[in-house]
């Protein structure tokens, strides 16, 4: 689902939600290290799905932000010329 919100937990209730998804592991390693630079936490979720598909690369990796940094990452992807890679808000 595009825009997916995910809840974590049941006390303070911490929403990520996803920012990119893609099969490129260039694309993640360079998205993740822009993330880390700026200080921006971030969750890379089917990572080890390599496993299960043969290592084909089918299923797309998909990163999460916390709700309350979605704005600051998305203009940091958007600022490093990658808008075409983020997931649509709605």
């Amino acid at each position: 689902m595009v825009g997916a919100s995910y809840n974590a937990g049941t006390t303070g209730e911490a929403r990520l939600r996803e920012l990119l998804r893609t099969n490129d592991a260039v694309l993640l390693s360079a998205v993740g290290a822009l993330l880390d630079g700026a200080e921006i936490d971030h969750l890379v979720l089917d990572q080890n799905m390599s496993i299960l598909e043969g290592s084909l690369g089918v299923i797309p990796r998909r990163i999460l932000v916390h709700d309350d940094d979605l704005n600051a990452a998305r203009r940091l992807l958007t600022d490093a010329g990658l808008a075409h890679e983020l997931r649509s808000d709605g």
